[in-house]
């Protein structure tokens, strides 16, 4: 009996998957280190031994989990960046189904923002530690299915998810093969203190990462991480202008020091300070696009990422 109620919780076929491809819902663990289910795709055939990982945005507040979790479950079988990159790569794809609480509703959880990771206490507190342990569990799961994948995972997002993309790399750069992010609002955080003798807290810089994270910010790491960044040059979804993104104080300190206008302006400013601090990254602007991607922009995250894999 207790065997077939693992399978029920473990192993979910959908009938839009390829053929004999399977969708893994793994229940929360507290005990493991997370307090949420999260999805698994799992392809017949693995030909690149590297877990993708993908956050997941449902685009809307909620206090329904279950929104959430259809929502990542629609996103681990659809065609975004990383689903779209694991077909292609035939690699296994990891999609949690964090909360965006309605309650809380400053809280952007999907965006890793600051009132995020200051949560102090909960089944909310520190997702980015969450989310690694879900990877590690999402690596043995793939044990069980004879898949053995590189210790360092391949991270991708667009909007919030690629804001999360950009976030977690500074905080986790030494878990990361490589990061892809796109649709970023022309902001970025940076991996700096400040600028222009501003102070940059989290999300913006690294002015307090000790304090908020428990540890040192891991330059070296980071500056070697691979990375592709771009936004589409017709992108006007700014989420500087929302107050579930940003606080007044923290959109004040965008404006002063990296730009009121997001492009090109602000964009062409967190640019330059990465490539000021030696970042390994490549920036792409793309033409005749908003806030969105196209197969120009696949077919160009699938060739970065199989260079750098």
């Amino acid at each position: 009996m207790r065997q077939k109620i693992f399978c029920l919780l473990f192993f979910i076929v959908s009938s839009n998957l390829c053929a004999a491809d399977l969708v893994v819902e793994v229940p929360a663990n507290p005990e493991k280190g997370f307090f949420y289910p999260f999805f698994l795709k799992v392809p017949e055939a693995t030909e690149t031994n590297y877990l993708i990982v993908e956050t997941n945005n449902t685009g809307k507040v909620s206090d329904d989990l279950n929104i959430h979790r259809k929502s990542a479950r629609k996103a681990v079988l659809g065609n975004a960046l990383g689903p779209w990159v694991s077909k292609k790569l035939k690699a296994p794809i990891l999609v949690p189904s964090f909360p965006r609480p309605e309650k809380d509703w400053e809280m952007y959880t999907h965006s890793l923002d600051r009132d995020t990771m200051l949560v102090e206490s909960g089944k909310l507190k520190r997702i980015d530690l969450q989310l690694l342990a879900m990877i590690n569990e999402a690596k043995s799961v793939l044990e069980t299915h004879s898949i053995t994948v590189n210790e360092k995972v391949i991270m991708t997002g667009f909007s919030a998810s690629g804001t999360f993309a950009n976030r977690f790399s500074l905080l986790h750069p030494e878990s990361l093969q490589v990061v892809v992010a796109g649709g970023l609002n022309g902001i970025l955080m940076v991996p700096s203190s400040s600028l222009s003798g501003e102070e940059l807290n989290y999300p913006l810089g690294i002015n307090d990462f000790e304090e908020i994270t428990g540890r040192a910010f891991k330059k070296e790491q980071w500056a070697a991480l691979p990375q592709l960044l771009f936004m589409g040059e017709n992108d006007t979804n700014d989420s500087a202008k929302f107050d579930d993104a940003y606080s007044d104080s923290e959109k004040a300190t965008i404006y002063s020091v990296l730009g009121k206008i997001m492009q090109p302006n602000r964009w062409k400013s967190c640019q330059n300070e990465y490539l000021r601090q030696n970042a390994n990254v490549t920036f792409r602007t793309y033409e005749n696009i908003g806030h969105g991607t196209d197969l120009r922009i696949h077919n160009d995250v699938l060739a970065f990422i199989s260079e750098n894999i």
